[in-house]
């Protein structure tokens, strides 16, 4: 014979000729060694401390008094899935299947879900979601402000989710979270070659700004808005360039943008998106181009600076016929410009004067124009 021992954290199970027989509480046990019959009697000792009780025999062992005395079992359906606390810790996230736990002093506490609801709310939230197992029944998605976020389930729209974290069980159905970015943004539309209606070839750059309006329509109108807004801008903005002459696109670009944007925000509107506003960032001419029109700069500003030469000429020899006209008809007028021109002439100079009876012009005059 010889002893088998089960400590207190320990329980046996003992089998004859592979059929349960009893639970075996911690204890000392004699038992026959299996000299005639190999594996006749047999003790299989489990550790408590485990708390789950895992054996390739379960479905059999629980049906037995003494075993089902000893377990709490939780069977769970397809549609179930059970949160098991151990002494208020999370321990185990359970799948569908039988599932067995030993009573021990440990405090355990069994929840049991329908996945059905689809959306999963507990008080214990984060502990639930940290949790290694959780992970593979549930789903959390995280809002962050500016954001709208679409719930389908099975194709259809089940929720739109406001800032914050939300939980939901995987096996509800097909579950697709789409997200949905409600701020302003800008969208470059990079240059493309563009022939204006005088057959010029020139690269125009473009930037949209828009605003998500619709996330349902967004999403389920076309596969990527911002994709579709920015080849509908490069078609629109094709056909805006082409009707129109280089000088008109040069002289005014402000148009092209409001045409544009027209006809973008109106094609916009058909998946969701609001366009703010549409401009010409750059038009690239090429080089022969720019050579040209710098030519053609050079010479209208040429022609503007002559232009602008002449017509001071004119005005200045408009003005000196008119003064011309006003002295010959005012003589005092004509003296008194003597005067000041004789004071200008001699301003800052020392001199002394001795006039005599004759014309003081005539001798201011004498006095001041060189001997030859």
């Amino acid at each position: 014979m010889f002893t088998v021992r089960i400590r207190k954290h320990e329980r046996g199970l003992l089998f004859k000729r592979g059929d349960f027989v009893r639970l075996l509480a911690p204890g000392s046990y004699k038992r026959w060694r299996n000299l005639v019959i190999p594996g006749y009697e047999l003790v299989d000792v489990v550790n408590t401390l485990a708390t789950k009780f895992e054996h390739r025999f379960l479905d059999v062992l629980v049906r037995e008094p003494t075993m089902a005395a000893a377990l709490t079992v939780v069977d769970l359906a397809d549609n179930q899935r059970a949160l098991v606390w151990k002494d208020d810790r999370l321990a185990y996230v359970l799948a569908p299947g039988r599932h067995a736990f030993w009573k021990t002093e440990a405090k355990l506490v069994v929840e049991v879900f329908d996945v059905n609801a689809f959306r999963f709310e507990h008080n214990k939230l984060e502990a639930v979601v940290a949790h290694a197992d959780a992970r593979n029944h549930l789903e959390v998605v995280t809002v962050e402000p500016g954001f709208d976020v679409l719930v389908m389930l099975n194709g259809v729209l089940r929720e739109r989710l406001t800032p914050g974290k939300h939980v939901f069980w995987k096996a509800a159905g097909n579950l697709r979270v789409a997200s949905v970015d409600k701020r302003e943004h800008t969208l470059d539309v990079a240059g493309q070659e563009i022939m204006t209606s005088d057959k010029v070839t020139l690269r125009v750059n473009l930037a949209v700004t828009y605003q998500v309006a619709d996330a349902l329509k967004a999403t389920q109108t076309v596969a990527d808005f911002s994709q579709s807004l920015y080849r509908e801008s490069q078609l629109l903005l094709r056909a805006a360039v082409g009707t129109r002459t280089l000088d008109q696109l040069l002289s005014d670009k402000e148009a092209v943008g409001g045409e544009v944007r027209t006809a973008v925000a109106e094609r916009a509107r058909d998946f969701g998106v609001e366009v703010k506003s549409v401009g010409l960032k750059d038009i690239i001419l090429p080089g022969e181009m720019k050579a040209i029109l710098n030519q053609v700069i050079e010479a209208q500003k040429k022609a503007e600076a002559d232009n602008i030469k002449r017509r001071e000429e004119t005005a200045s020899a408009r003005s000196q016929a008119n003064t011309a006209r006003l002295l010959s008809e005012n003589p005092m007028l004509a003296r008194i410009k003597e005067l000041e021109l004789i004071q200008q002439v001699l301003a800052g100079a020392d001199v002394k004067f001795v006039f005599g009876g004759s014309d003081l012009t005539e001798q201011l005059r004498t006095l001041v124009t060189p001997k030859a």
